[in-house]
């Protein structure tokens, strides 16, 4: 059985809780929400294998790093300065940044931003986007009767109260409906936890608890997720969100600049993302804004978490781009 190497880091002022695995060229690992570094505990090894270092930090606020008390301490940039700095504490000159979900928008931004740290950049199922023409907060959908789950989670305390009451159930929850095993996107009854909330509800109140886990998640991997959540609650996962105008108003110093590093993108078939209008768009006008976009690949069956439910796709898509562009 591989050993996997784990060490606490003090970088840009914060306290990183740090995976790692391999020596070669630097590959930084970013995870989403709700998710930790063990999201990549399939990657690390076949990363390493491939004569490559890995590395997958618990960014901050999640798992076993620090969680800062301000909600303004949870934008990209804050992000981006501790990722940068982590380079630096590898004694590396550069890296390729990986991330899905939340890590994919954090390592589209970061690759867009330092270019001279982040050499190449992979994203899972969040595709690079110009900066929108209005601030989230406007931008997403609010009616009499439901507010998009970003506004839900917005409201401090909020989504905190629910999703800890349970631990297991909504991770169990939260997982199964973003998966490929939830269902086609375009069925109307396939759950989504990433759409629209009911005004006096909570997320979860649609989201099915399923009988059994999914295949590619086993009982004592969600044990080691719903004991980081134990340990650090939801709260710093969700000021994430609680950024995104934040975010907005940071980025228009990047309006107009593209991403000038080599790129992969990859995207489960059955990914939430795709459910929302004009992403087939925006997924097609990638290469104009990264103009060193290698490949756009569709992974079938997949939903969202997508290198959990198809690591050996995502190794070798990984692996291939890694190889063919960088070397080992």
């Amino acid at each position: 059985m591989i050993e996997l190497e784990t060490r606490d880091v003090n970088v840009n002022g914060i306290r990183l809780h740090v995976t790692a695995l391999g020596k070669g060229p630097l590959v930084l690992l970013c995870h989403g929400f709700p998710e930790t570094s063990h999201v990549w505990r399939r990657q690390l090894p076949a990363l390493a294998q491939a004569g490559f270092r890995a590395v997958a930090p618990d960014l901050r606020g999640y798992g076993g790093s620090e969680c800062p008390s301000d909600v303004a301490a949870f934008t990209t940039m804050d992000v981006i300065g501790d990722l940068v700095a982590l380079v630096e504490s590898e004694h590396a000159k550069d890296a390729v940044i990986v991330g899905g979900d939340w890590g994919a928008s954090i390592a589209w931004l970061a690759a867009q931003l330092r270019p001279d740290v982040f050499r190449a950049v992979a994203a899972l199922g969040v595709p690079m986007m110009r900066r929108a023409p209005v601030m989230p907060s406007r931008l997403f959908p609010r009616t009499e009767s439901a507010v998009f789950y970003t506004h839900y989670f917005n409201e401090p305390g909020l989504a905190e109260q629910e999703f800890e009451q349970d631990v297991s159930a909504t991770l169990r929850a939260i997982y199964f409906a973003a998966s490929g095993q939830a269902g086609p996107r375009d069925d109307p009854r396939t759950p989504n936890p990433f759409g629209m909330v009911t005004n006096g509800q909570g997320l979860l109140d649609s989201l099915p608890i399923p009988a059994e886990l999914p295949p590619w998640l086993t009982q004592s991997d969600l044990d080691v997720f719903v004991q980081s959540f134990k340990t650090s609650g939801f709260r710093g996962g969700l000021n994430y969100y609680r950024n995104l105008d934040r975010n907005w108003a940071l980025q228009a110093a990047l309006d107009g600049k593209n991403v000038d590093v080599p790129a992969l993108f990859l995207v489960g078939e059955r990914d939430t993302g795709l459910a929302i209008p004009g992403m087939g768009r925006i997924i097609e006008a990638m290469p104009d804004i990264v103009p060193q976009l290698r490949a756009t690949k569709m992974i079938p069956g997949a939903g969202h978490w997508l290198q959990q439910e198809a690591p050996q796709e995502v190794n070798k898509a990984l692996v291939d781009f890694l190889q063919g562009n960088l070397g080992s």
